[in-house]
């Protein structure tokens, strides 16, 4: 079985692995290249190096010598940056000096497109370090499978008990059909704080709203682009949608609410009955509810069995009569 492979890090963040056998070295004069095979770190930032007569030996640099060497190399660092800066001062200065009707704004103070995850992720934490009051958010179906997804769940995690460590609100909608609830109310479980979730059939493309002051969505289909708003009639308009769906929802967490089936309908049933009915295909049905197209064309076999229906124009009438969409399927929660 191969060994696990040993992390990237600097030489500021030393691992124990590694600080223990530079340790060794230094009070030894040496050691056994076999016995550093699991710290190769310490070749690799210079804190090794084998010995002149015998390259199975490996020699402690001295701390000092290293130190040293680092502090040279931060210092070229800084140095090159500062010529980075007075080359970019040197090529802007001039063009500054134009003006002219055909260029953007310097910075839209209400509207600004984020491109690449690191901008939106950094645009994100920075407003909700700032974060006094409540966060809104909707969040469609993920795909939670991947140890990427698990990392940023655990992200999310710290990310949100911070702010509820500052006395902040959360709230969260999700998709009723979203495959890993049980993910989603374990993350809740961990949370220390006013944290709430509830869920609908349908919801939004993803949107977080910081303290009613600043909004985030997508800007295309990938999610490499994204909106951050600041305009305050637009912030009212997703605040007061997001209550309205709030209203609507069935509560998840911290007490869950169990939708009721109404005359051997079930509520997921209920959702596709709905868009049956206006005349939607089966793969639409199946990406309004975050469900694969499978799942959505056995609910609808179960409908057009329990309703006796022989076609899909039938099945269309026989729901509307039937009288299972005018019956609500949840109850309205307290805000």
């Amino acid at each position: 079985m191969n060994a696990p492979q040993h992390p990237h890090h600097g030489v500021a963040e030393l691992c124990a692995q590694g600080s223990r056998l530079y340790e060794r070295a230094l009070r030894e004069g040496h050691l056994a290249a076999g016995d550093a095979e699991t710290a190769p770190c310490l070749l690799d930032l210079g804190l090794l190096h084998p010995a002149v007569d015998d390259l199975r030996r490996l020699e402690p640099v001295a701390p000092a010598v290293a130190l040293h060497r680092r502090l040279n190399a931060s210092a070229a660092r800084i140095a090159e940056e500062r010529r980075h800066e007075e080359r970019l001062a040197t090529l802007f200065e001039p063009l500054m000096r134009l003006t002219g009707s055909h260029t953007a704004p310097a910075e839209s103070a209400s509207l600004r497109i984020l491109s690449g995850n690191e901008q939106i992720n950094q645009a994100i934490s920075e407003a909700m370090d700032e974060m006094r009051e409540e966060l809104l958010c909707i969040q469609p179906r993920t795909g939670l499978d991947t140890e990427r997804a698990a990392a940023s769940m655990e992200i999310a995690r710290r990310r949100d008990q911070a702010v509820l460590d500052r006395g902040c609100r959360i709230r969260t909608l999700y998709q009723h059909t979203t495959r890993h609830i049980h993910v989603i109310i374990g993350h809740y479980e961990l949370l220390s704080g006013d944290a709430e979730a509830r869920g609908l059939d349908e919801v939004t493309d993803r949107l977080l709203v910081v303290d009613r002051t600043v909004a985030f969505l997508p800007a295309n289909e990938d999610g490499t682009l994204a909106l951050e708003v600041r305009q305050p009639a637009l912030i009212a308009f997703l605040a007061t949608a997001f209550d309205r769906f709030w209203r609507l929802a069935t509560p998840m967490y911290p007490q869950a609410v169990q939708r009721p089936s109404l005359n051997g309908v079930t509520p997921r049933q209920r959702a596709i009955a709905t868009l049956l009915v206006e005349g939607h295909t089966d793969s639409v049905i199946a990406a309004r509810l975050g469900m694969n197209i499978r799942t959505a064309r056995v609910h609808i076999a179960k409908l057009a069995a329990g309703l006796g229906s022989e076609s899909r124009a039938q099945l269309g009438y026989l729901i509307a009569r039937s009288g299972i969409l005018d019956q609500e399927g949840h109850p309205e929660a307290p805000r």
